[in-house]
C-alpha cells in the first residue's frame, strides 16, 4: 500500500490484518487440540481457537466485500500466498511448549482487546460491529491467557524459567504491535485507531501481569516487522502449507 490510498482500500486493509491474524493464531492454537496438557484446557484451547476462526471469517468478509473482486473468505484464506497475508508475526511464532504458547497469547489478547475496544467507537458501522462482537471474547481470552502467565510464572522453578525463556523470545514481536503506516494514519482519523497511542496501556497491563507472575519484563526495545508489506517469517509459509492443502489440491470441491 502506498501513502495515497483510498477509504475503501484502507477498511480493506484493516479487515485483512485483523482477520489474517485471527486466523493465523487460531491455526496455530487448533494444533494444540487432543495434545493439551489437560483435558480441559484442550476444550479451553479449541474454543479460543473457534473464537478467533469465527472472528477472523467476519473480517474475511468484510474485506471481500468491500473490495469487490469477487474473493469471499475461503478464497482469502486458501487462495493467497504467504507474501499477501497481513497477519502480525507474532501470530506465526510456533506453539513450543505451553508456556510460549499462552506467552503468545498472552501478548496478543492484551493488544486486541485494546484493538477492539477502540473499534466498536469506529465511524464505519460494519467495523464497529464486528469489533462488538469480537470484543466480547476478546475479554475471555484476555482474563485466561493472564492468569496462565501469573500461574506458570509464579510457579515451579521450571515453569517459571520456561515462561521468563518465552517473554525472551517472543519480545522483539511486540514492537510491531504498535507500528502506524500511511494505511494506519488514514484509518486512525474515524475508522480505526491509533496503535501507537495503545503501548502505555499496553504497557500497564503487561507489566502488572509480569510482576504477579514473578517474571522480568526485556529491557530491550528492538522489533522485528514486516507483516504490513506481506513479509514474513518462515513460519508463515508452513502454516499456509498445512492449512491450505487440501483447497489447493481439489479446488471448488464440495462435500
Amino acid at each position: 500500500m502506498t501513502a495515497a490510498v483510498t477509504r475503501d482500500d484502507a477498511v480493506v486493509e484493516l479487515a485483512l490484518r485483523l482477520g489474517d491474524s485471527a486466523l493465523i493464531l487460531s491455526q496455530r492454537l487448533g494444533a494444540w487440540c487432543g495434545h493439551g496438557p489437560a483435558l480441559e484446557e484442550d476444550i479451553a484451547l479449541a474454543n479460543t481457537a473457534l473464537d478467533l476462526l469465527g472472528q477472523a471469517r467476519m473480517w474475511l468478509t468484510l474485506a471481500g466485500e468491500v473490495d469487490g473482486r469477487g474473493r469471499d473468505e475461503d478464497a482469502l484464506a486458501y487462495r493467497r500466498d504467504a507474501p499477501e497475508f497481513r497477519n502480525l508475526l507474532l501470530t506465526e511464532q510456533p506453539n513450543g511448549d505451553y508456556a510460549q504458547t499462552m506467552t503468545r497469547q498472552f501478548f496478543f489478547d492484551a493488544w486486541h482487546r485494546l484493538v477492539l475496544d477502540r473499534l466498536t467507537r469506529s465511524h464505519d458501522e460494519r467495523v464497529a460491529a464486528i469489533a462488538a462482537k469480537a470484543l466480547k471474547e476478546a475479554d475471555y481470552h484476555l482474563r485466561r491467557s493472564a492468569d496462565w502467565v501469573i500461574r506458570l510464572g509464579d510457579g515451579t522453578d521450571e515453569s517459571r524459567r520456561r515462561m521468563q525463556q518465552a517473554v525472551e523470545t517472543l519480545w522483539e514481536y511486540v514492537g510491531e504491535l504498535f507500528t502506524m503506516d500511511a494505511v494506519d494514519e488514514l484509518l486512525a482519523r474515524g475508522i480505526g485507531c491509533d496503535y501507537a497511542a495503545l503501548r502505555g496501556d499496553w504497557d500497564a497491563q503487561v507489566d502488572a501481569v509480569l510482576a504477579d507472575a514473578t517474571l522480568v519484563r526485556p529491557a530491550r526495545d528492538w522489533a522485528q516487522v514486516g507483516s504490513k508489506r506481506g513479509v514474513h517469517t518462515e513460519q508463515l509459509s508452513r502454516i499456509l502449507a498445512e492449512m491450505q492443502a487440501v483447497h489447493r489440491a481439489h479446488p471448488g470441491a464440495r462435500w
